[in-house]
């Protein structure tokens, strides 16, 4: 009995059989230096049938953990055994990946201007490209993110969480935190949403930094999600000892005055309200204002500059109540997990290991 077989996928006018990989150059834009602006597209077909998931990143120029995370998953020897379809883009905005910048040239933000339009700025025909050629040709997505510029996020999943497919990718995902994020006008989840196509966005670290833990988990992540679609064979799991814990509810804490930054307490840290959690200082240590925990919760973002104007942004912090205390021991323990690999070379994926 013959298996069947996929169907030619039609990526930036070009024709990719099952069974085979190739990159897509799909223009863009001609720029005023008579260079076409073009975004890089892997193709990975299996010779099976199956889903087609799409995983991007550096939609923002300058967040760069996630160009990492696919170099490593399309080096994956699990892909041999790959039902459906890859479509990876490491750099999505390419010009603002080759000037560290979050933007495009026109100063737009790429990820609040889909769905786009073939006639409109130059952000815009990006993102009318992408969903055209990437997104539509999916059934599923996952959009790598970190924090800004000095500013660093603990490992999570943002995702519309109504929606059954999203939940299923964020639980298989891994990661102990998620944000049930509504979608934003203008945003990939949105415009992704509207087609139909489940889409979970995953953000750690900061911008212009590798952080290997975070991309290891990334990586991890996206190989569990891969085979909960059956992208990937299942393989046998002890029970899942990461539980995900969901938050609808986050919040900023700002200085309360300007001054030197002394934080208190790490990324994923538990706090309680009333906790002192930094101090901001003036330089000649004349006065210290404590800062304070408006709530409980747990940090998953803060600034990493030392430096602070009154009114910035410095912790967000995601808010649990009752449910914080279990929160803490779910970072922990997620931490523990990644933490004896980082310095060993990516797991085998036919062996008994863990895969990070």
């Amino acid at each position: 009995m013959l298996h069947e077989t996929q169907p030619d996928l039609i990526i930036g006018g070009r024709s990719i059989a099952a069974g085979e990989s190739a990159t897509v150059e799909i223009p863009v834009a001609p720029m005023y230096t008579n260079d076409d602006l073009s975004i890089s597209v892997q193709v990975v077909r299996g010779k099976l049938p199956g889903p087609t998931l799409f995983i991007s990143a550096a939609i923002h120029g300058d967040e760069i953990n996630g160009v990492e995370i696919i170099r490593r998953l399309l080096q994956h020897k699990s892909l041999k055994h790959l039902r459906g379809t890859i479509l990876a883009i490491p750099i999505v905005n390419v010009y603002g990946f080759l000037n560290h910048t979050r933007y495009l040239p026109d100063g737009r933000d790429l990820n609040r201007s889909f769905p786009g339009s073939a006639k409109g700025s130059l952000t815009g025909r990006v993102a009318h490209t992408f969903l055209k050629e990437i997104v539509r040709k999916s059934t599923h997505g996952i959009d790598l993110h970190t924090g800004s510029r000095h500013r660093s996020n603990f490992p999570q999943i943002r995702a519309e969480l109504d929606n059954p497919a999203s939940l299923a990718m964020t639980e298989a995902f891994g990661v102990p935190l998620a944000l049930d994020a509504k979608l934003r006008d203008g945003s990939l989840r949105g415009a992704a949403q509207e087609a139909g196509i489940p889409v979970i966005l995953y953000e750690a670290g900061e911008a212009l930094r590798f952080e290997e833990l975070y991309i290891r988990a990334g990586l991890k992540g996206i190989i569990n999600v891969m085979r909960s679609i059956d992208m990937l064979s299942r393989t046998p799991r002890k029970k899942q000892t990461v539980p995900l814990i969901i938050s609808s509810q986050t919040s900023w804490l700002r200085a309360p005055e300007s001054g030197i930054l002394r934080t208190l307490v790490p990324l994923g840290a538990k706090v309680t309200a009333g906790q002192v959690i930094a101090m901001v200082a003036d330089p000649l240590g004349s006065s210290e204002t404590p800062m304070v925990a408006p709530n409980d919760g747990i940090v998953i973002g803060r600034t990493n500059l030392p430096l602070v104007y009154e009114g910035d942004a410095t912790f967000h912090i995601a808010l649990y109540g009752r449910n914080v205390g279990a929160v803490e021991k779910e970072v922990e323990q997620f931490q523990e997990q990644l933490q004896p690999y980082l310095h060993l070379p990516d797991v085998d994926d036919s062996s008994n290991a863990p895969i990070i």
